[in-house]
């Protein structure tokens, strides 16, 4: 099984996440967007399979500090240049198990994914 997990590692729930994959003794690689980056490719895999919508973190504070009309112009082509800017406003975490996107981290979810 190959589990990796997208985020930046000073987030509280990346950090969460992570002490139950370790907890649970579940090994996965960890991806750090700021670190290791992201690519148009990657945003749009993670848009196309969770939808733009979803993946966009609309309660941080990089999201607040676009001017109402980028937030208005915002589509799901527009979208993803900005994410690959502002890898900040990418919800987190991302967690793929094999080819399969989770989004967000509730304990119950993670239960069912790895059951």
């Amino acid at each position: 099984m190959s589990i990796t997990m997208y985020g930046i590692p000073n987030c509280d729930t990346i950090k969460k996440a992570k002490k139950w994959l370790q907890e649970a003794d579940i090994s996965f690689d960890f991806h750090d967007y700021r670190k290791q980056g992201v690519d148009n490719h990657l945003v749009a895999s993670f848009c196309q399979q969770l939808g733009w919508e979803h993946v966009l973190n609309k309660r941080g504070t990089t999201y607040r500090q676009l001017t109402q009309e980028q937030k208005d112009s915002l589509d799901e082509h527009s979208v993803i240049p900005l994410l690959v800017e502002h890898p900040a406003m990418i919800k987190r975490p991302i967690l793929k198990v094999n080819e399969q996107l989770y989004i967000g981290f509730k304990a119950p979810q993670y239960s069912d994914i790895f059951k």
